[in-house]
């Protein structure tokens, strides 16, 4: 009987081959592993940074209004702001360079009034640091634009929001400001009635917190902040005065401004703050804002399209006290130099102080009908009008300003009527967006450079 064939090599034959693929799974599965965490990493780190980049914490961001503290902000506040470079640059720019000069945080440095005063304000040998969280509510090229120009003349722009208590809270660490020119806000009446919340979260909520971190800190600073004209509402007397009813807003914007004016008289009542408020009227000029009707007038007229002219539903012209940027800017700085210190210590009231609001007007009321002739004629443009009611969105029809009280405390006199403040602003306008056809006689226009009307 033949004996059974040796399978013992075959076997020891299997096993290896077995072993072999166990351990080459293994390698597979290891190199996979570490692939897929590498992977992993690197898509983490990309998310981390592409949101950092495009979603920064905009509590008044008018499209997206987030809570009080971001979570991302926190993680990322090291490098954000904060740090030994950092600190210097807040530093460098709050410091003054002229004997007694004020030392002075300005919030929406950015914006239009913000940018102007800022420039004012360092030119003389005053230290500013701006504050803005760059909102979209208009073009944010606009506010990058004018970010370079301020930092070309050293002023720092710390990019947060009024609602980040740990970044206010940080600054007033590096740097104990004697001022405040607090002008960030959600602006316009309209848009109000689309986003009402961006308002409560920036003008009243935002303010509320500049001025709890305001009371804490020691020495208190004195602060001059943006109301509005638009408080007087439904108040019919005229010229507006300080002393006129403003307890009838007649739009959610006012409302908000309001509502601040009665914050700034709790916080000086209970914790000593030194409050001024100043109620601007139609602010104009160059590096304005795009939403306001001379900018996109400007706009609409020089690439042929209608514009809407308002009339008041009984068929009256609209007017405004339009006035021109740089007088607005002296009236700020004026206010700034005549605010009293606080009295208040470690958010403890010692002593009264100061609280004031004032009128910063042009005095002089022009139909937007006028406003319009003006623009045609310095643009060599007949514009496409529209004569339409004014909706009823909380808008009003008529404002003027009685100024006697500033010009009283601290010599505010506006000297600029609206055809030489529109020239300026048309000059600016054709060299900022490169314009050179259809503007009439542009050689006889100011040679003014933009920077100097800041």
């Amino acid at each position: 009987m033949a004996s059974p064939p040796d399978t013992s090599k075959t076997i020891k034959l299997e096993r290896y081959n077995s072993y072999l693929r166990r351990v080459n799974s293994t390698k597979l599965l290891n190199a996979s592993s570490k692939i897929l965490f590498r992977a992993t990493l690197l898509i983490a780190l990309a998310l981390i940074f592409y949101f950092t980049i495009n979603y920064p914490p905009l509590s008044d961001n008018p499209h997206h209004v987030h809570a009080h503290h971001n979570f991302l902000s926190t993680a990322l506040y090291g490098s954000r702001s904060g740090g030994a470079a950092w600190e210097k640059q807040v530093r460098h720019s709050s410091t003054p360079r002229r004997p007694n000069g004020m030392s002075i945080l300005v919030t929406g440095a950015a914006g239009f009034i913000g940018a102007h005063c800022s420039l004012a304000l360092k030119k003389r040998g005053d230290g500013v640091l701006g504050l803005d969280n760059f909102n979209d509510y208009y073009d944010p090229s606009l506010k990058r634009a004018r970010q370079a120009l301020l930092l070309r003349h050293q002023v720092f722009i710390v990019e947060g929001d009024l609602n980040d208590g740990p970044l206010l809270t940080k600054l007033f660490d590096v740097v104990p400001f004697t001022h405040i020119l607090h002008l960030a806000a959600q602006a316009g009446v309209r848009y109000a009635m689309q986003n009402p919340q961006s308002y409560v979260s920036s003008n009243i909520a935002g303010f509320v917190n500049l001025l709890e971190v305001a009371k804490a800190v020691n020495p208190q600073p004195a602060i001059v902040w943006a109301s509005s004209s638009s408080v007087y509402g439904l108040n019919t007397e005229n010229p507006f005065s300080e002393l006129h009813r403003t307890d009838q807003p007649a739009s959610l914007y006012a409302a908000t401004k309001k509502a601040g004016e009665e914050f700034a008289h709790t916080y000086n009542h209970i914790y000593g703050l030194s409050l001024t408020g100043l109620r601007f009227f139609t602010v104009y000029g160059p590096w304005g804002r795009p939403d306001m009707a001379y900018f996109f007038f400007t706009k609409d007229i020089l690439q042929g399209k209608t514009i809407d002219v308002y009339q008041t539903q009984d068929e009256k012209e609209v007017a405004r006290d339009f006035t021109y940027i740089d007088d607005v800017v002296k009236g700020c700085v004026g206010a700034l130099d005549t605010a009293e210190k606080s009295t208040g210590s470690g958010g403890k009231k010692r002593g009264p102080a100061q609280l004031r609001v004032y009128n910063l007007g042009n005095t002089s009321p022009v139909p937007v009908g006028k406003l319009v002739s003006i623009l045609e004629s310095l643009l060599n443009t007949k514009a496409k009008k529209h004569v339409i009611k004014m909706p009823r969105n909380g808008d009003v029809p008529y404002t003027h300003a009685n100024v006697s009280l500033a010009l009283r405390d601290f010599g505010y006199k506006p000297t600029t009527d609206l055809a030489a403040g529109l020239r300026k602003f048309v000059k600016w306008y054709v060299n900022y967006y490169g314009i050179e056809s259809k503007i009439k006689k542009a050689s006889r226009i100011s040679n003014e450079h933009p920077e100097e009307s800041d």
